[in-house]
Protein backbone atom coordinates (compact mmCIF):
# COMPACT_ATOMS: atom_id res chain seq x y z
CA UNK A 1 0.00 0.00 0.00
CA UNK A 2 1.27 3.58 -1.04
CA UNK A 3 2.47 5.34 2.18
CA UNK A 4 0.32 8.65 2.79
CA UNK A 5 1.93 12.06 2.24
CA UNK A 6 2.82 14.18 5.13
CA UNK A 7 4.08 17.85 3.48
CA UNK A 8 5.36 20.20 6.00
CA UNK A 9 6.14 23.93 5.57
CA UNK A 10 8.98 24.16 7.78
CA UNK A 11 9.98 27.46 8.97
CA UNK A 12 13.49 28.82 9.21
CA UNK A 13 12.65 30.68 12.14
CA UNK A 14 12.57 27.38 14.21
CA UNK A 15 15.77 26.10 12.40
CA UNK A 16 17.55 28.86 13.46
CA UNK A 17 15.80 30.75 15.81
CA UNK A 18 19.05 33.23 16.54
CA UNK A 19 22.00 30.13 16.52
CA UNK A 20 20.95 26.66 15.01
CA UNK A 21 18.44 25.11 16.88
CA UNK A 22 19.92 21.36 17.19
CA UNK A 23 17.90 20.24 20.15
CA UNK A 24 14.86 20.98 17.91
CA UNK A 25 16.61 19.26 15.17
CA UNK A 26 16.86 16.13 16.98
CA UNK A 27 13.15 16.47 18.28
CA UNK A 28 12.04 17.17 14.27
CA UNK A 29 14.34 14.15 13.39
CA UNK A 30 12.73 11.60 16.64
CA UNK A 31 8.99 12.23 16.01
CA UNK A 32 9.38 11.74 11.94
CA UNK A 33 11.26 8.87 11.92
CA UNK A 34 9.03 7.44 14.49
CA UNK A 35 6.31 7.49 12.28
CA UNK A 36 6.34 4.88 10.01
CA UNK A 37 3.41 4.30 7.31
CA UNK A 38 4.08 7.80 6.10
CA UNK A 39 6.00 9.51 3.51
CA UNK A 40 7.37 13.08 4.79
CA UNK A 41 7.74 16.25 2.28
CA UNK A 42 9.92 18.89 4.58
CA UNK A 43 10.03 22.45 2.42
CA UNK A 44 12.98 24.37 4.47
CA UNK A 45 12.31 28.23 4.78
CA UNK A 46 15.07 30.81 5.08
CA UNK A 47 14.65 32.38 8.65
CA UNK A 48 16.61 35.22 10.30
CA UNK A 49 19.37 34.49 8.03
CA UNK A 50 17.81 35.06 4.95
CA UNK A 51 16.21 38.22 6.56
CA UNK A 52 19.95 39.38 8.10
CA UNK A 53 21.28 38.66 4.21
CA UNK A 54 18.59 41.09 2.69
CA UNK A 55 18.80 43.83 5.09
CA UNK A 56 22.78 43.63 4.34
CA UNK A 57 21.81 44.12 0.87
CA UNK A 58 19.73 46.80 1.19
CA UNK A 59 21.82 49.09 3.20
CA UNK A 60 24.51 48.48 0.19
CA UNK A 61 21.93 50.31 -2.40
CA UNK A 62 19.58 49.83 -4.25
CA UNK A 63 18.24 45.79 -5.24
CA UNK A 64 15.90 44.34 -6.70
CA UNK A 65 13.04 42.41 -5.75
CA UNK A 66 14.23 39.86 -7.82
CA UNK A 67 17.43 39.80 -6.17
CA UNK A 68 16.19 39.61 -2.62
CA UNK A 69 14.42 36.64 -3.58
CA UNK A 70 17.44 34.80 -4.98
CA UNK A 71 19.30 35.67 -2.02
CA UNK A 72 16.52 34.20 0.69
CA UNK A 73 16.17 31.16 -1.70
CA UNK A 74 19.87 30.62 -1.05
CA UNK A 75 18.60 30.66 2.68
CA UNK A 76 16.34 28.32 2.12
CA UNK A 77 19.03 25.49 0.86
CA UNK A 78 21.41 26.31 3.17
CA UNK A 79 18.50 25.77 6.05
CA UNK A 80 17.61 22.09 3.43
CA UNK A 81 21.09 20.71 3.63
CA UNK A 82 21.14 21.15 7.05
CA UNK A 83 17.81 19.28 7.83
CA UNK A 84 18.63 16.28 4.86
CA UNK A 85 21.59 15.69 6.31
CA UNK A 86 20.27 14.97 9.73
CA UNK A 87 18.36 12.64 8.25
CA UNK A 88 20.99 10.65 6.76
CA UNK A 89 20.41 7.39 4.35
CA UNK A 90 16.50 7.87 5.22
CA UNK A 91 16.39 10.94 3.25
CA UNK A 92 16.50 11.20 -0.62
CA UNK A 93 19.95 12.10 -1.80
CA UNK A 94 19.48 15.68 -2.51
CA UNK A 95 17.45 18.61 -1.30
CA UNK A 96 14.73 19.31 -3.95
CA UNK A 97 14.25 22.72 -6.17
CA UNK A 98 11.69 22.44 -8.51
CA UNK A 99 8.79 20.90 -7.19
CA UNK A 100 8.20 19.19 -10.42
CA UNK A 101 11.67 17.45 -10.65
CA UNK A 102 12.39 13.20 -10.30
CA UNK A 103 11.96 12.06 -6.90
CA UNK A 104 12.72 8.56 -5.71
CA UNK A 105 9.73 7.18 -4.65
CA UNK A 106 11.23 4.53 -2.45
CA UNK A 107 12.67 7.46 -0.45
CA UNK A 108 10.25 7.51 3.04
CA UNK A 109 11.59 11.78 3.63
CA UNK A 110 12.38 14.47 1.08
CA UNK A 111 13.55 17.49 1.74
CA UNK A 112 13.39 20.34 -0.29
CA UNK A 113 13.99 24.47 -0.64
CA UNK A 114 13.07 27.79 -2.36
CA UNK A 115 12.84 26.90 -6.67
CA UNK A 116 11.90 30.80 -7.94
CA UNK A 117 11.24 34.16 -6.83
CA UNK A 118 7.41 35.39 -6.67
CA UNK A 119 6.74 33.53 -3.55
CA UNK A 120 8.13 31.91 -0.57
CA UNK A 121 8.52 27.99 0.06
CA UNK A 122 5.08 27.71 1.42
CA UNK A 123 4.27 27.71 -2.27
CA UNK A 124 6.56 24.87 -2.95
CA UNK A 125 4.86 22.78 -0.36
CA UNK A 126 1.29 23.21 -1.72
CA UNK A 127 2.49 21.92 -4.79
CA UNK A 128 4.21 19.32 -3.39
CA UNK A 129 1.15 18.40 -1.66
CA UNK A 130 -1.13 18.81 -5.08
CA UNK A 131 1.69 16.55 -6.51
CA UNK A 132 1.45 13.62 -3.87
CA UNK A 133 -2.29 14.49 -3.35
CA UNK A 134 -1.84 15.38 -0.03
CA UNK A 135 -5.22 16.66 1.43
CA UNK A 136 -2.99 19.08 4.57
CA UNK A 137 0.10 21.08 4.68
CA UNK A 138 1.33 21.19 8.00
CA UNK A 139 3.18 24.90 8.53
CA UNK A 140 6.07 24.86 11.34
CA UNK A 141 6.99 28.59 12.46
CA UNK A 142 7.29 30.83 15.14
CA UNK A 143 3.63 32.00 14.98
CA UNK A 144 1.50 29.23 16.94
CA UNK A 145 -2.05 30.71 15.71
CA UNK A 146 -3.46 33.25 13.23
CA UNK A 147 -4.71 36.14 14.96
CA UNK A 148 -7.46 38.94 13.71
CA UNK A 149 -4.69 41.52 13.58
CA UNK A 150 -0.96 41.77 14.46
CA UNK A 151 -0.69 40.76 18.26
CA UNK A 152 2.57 42.98 18.80
CA UNK A 153 0.37 45.71 17.44
CA UNK A 154 -3.21 45.41 18.59
CA UNK A 155 -3.71 44.20 22.02
CA UNK A 156 -6.99 43.05 21.35
CA UNK A 157 -6.27 41.13 18.56
CA UNK A 158 -8.06 37.56 18.88
CA UNK A 159 -6.56 34.27 18.88
CA UNK A 160 -8.68 31.93 15.73
CA UNK A 161 -8.48 28.32 15.88
CA UNK A 162 -10.03 27.85 12.51
CA UNK A 163 -10.30 30.35 9.50
CA UNK A 164 -11.75 30.02 5.75
CA UNK A 165 -9.67 30.51 2.88
CA UNK A 166 -11.40 33.81 1.85
CA UNK A 167 -11.32 35.45 5.39
CA UNK A 168 -7.72 34.11 5.80
CA UNK A 169 -6.76 36.02 2.24
CA UNK A 170 -8.18 38.74 3.39
CA UNK A 171 -5.46 39.05 6.42
CA UNK A 172 -2.67 38.26 4.50
CA UNK A 173 -3.53 40.33 1.01
CA UNK A 174 -2.66 39.18 -2.12
CA UNK A 175 0.96 40.90 -2.72
CA UNK A 176 4.59 38.83 -2.14
CA UNK A 177 7.50 41.03 -0.57
CA UNK A 178 10.70 39.62 -0.33
CA UNK A 179 11.24 38.49 3.48
CA UNK A 180 7.49 39.12 4.49
CA UNK A 181 6.53 37.51 7.37
CA UNK A 182 3.23 35.99 7.17
CA UNK A 183 1.46 32.77 8.50
CA UNK A 184 1.17 31.38 5.09
CA UNK A 185 2.52 33.76 2.20
CA UNK A 186 -0.24 35.79 -0.07
CA UNK A 187 0.34 33.19 -3.27
CA UNK A 188 0.80 30.32 -1.52
CA UNK A 189 -2.86 31.24 0.12
CA UNK A 190 -4.27 31.22 -3.46
CA UNK A 191 -3.12 28.35 -4.37
CA UNK A 192 -4.26 26.61 -1.26
CA UNK A 193 -8.00 27.73 -1.64
CA UNK A 194 -7.93 26.96 -4.95
CA UNK A 195 -6.75 23.41 -4.82
CA UNK A 196 -8.85 23.06 -1.54
CA UNK A 197 -6.05 22.25 0.98
CA UNK A 198 -6.06 22.52 4.32
CA UNK A 199 -3.32 24.50 6.17
CA UNK A 200 -2.62 23.95 9.70
CA UNK A 201 -0.49 26.31 11.49
CA UNK A 202 1.48 25.61 14.61
CA UNK A 203 4.35 26.18 16.48
CA UNK A 204 7.73 24.77 17.15
CA UNK A 205 6.07 22.55 20.23
CA UNK A 206 7.06 19.09 19.30
CA UNK A 207 4.33 17.18 21.87
CA UNK A 208 1.80 19.35 20.22
CA UNK A 209 3.40 18.58 16.60
CA UNK A 210 3.13 14.81 17.43
CA UNK A 211 -0.13 15.06 18.58
CA UNK A 212 -1.44 16.86 15.34
CA UNK A 213 0.45 13.67 12.67
CA UNK A 214 -1.24 11.18 14.90
CA UNK A 215 -4.31 12.77 14.53
CA UNK A 216 -5.17 14.24 18.03
CA UNK A 217 -6.44 17.47 19.27
CA UNK A 218 -3.37 20.48 18.67
CA UNK A 219 -2.88 23.79 19.67
CA UNK A 220 -2.99 26.14 16.38
CA UNK A 221 -5.15 27.46 13.64
CA UNK A 222 -6.76 25.16 10.71
CA UNK A 223 -7.14 27.30 7.53
CA UNK A 224 -10.17 25.52 4.93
Amino acid sequence: MEKKTVVISLGGSIIVPDRIDVDFLHEFKRVILSLEDERFVVICGGGKVCRRYQDAARETGEISKEDLDWIGIRATRLNAELVRTCFGSEAHGKVIHDPQEPIDATCRIVVGAGFEPGSSTDLRAVQLAERFDAARVINMSNIDYVYSADPKKDPHAERMKAISWPAFRKLVGDTWDPGLNMPFDPIASREGERLGLEVAIIGNDMQNFEQLLRGEAFRGTTIS
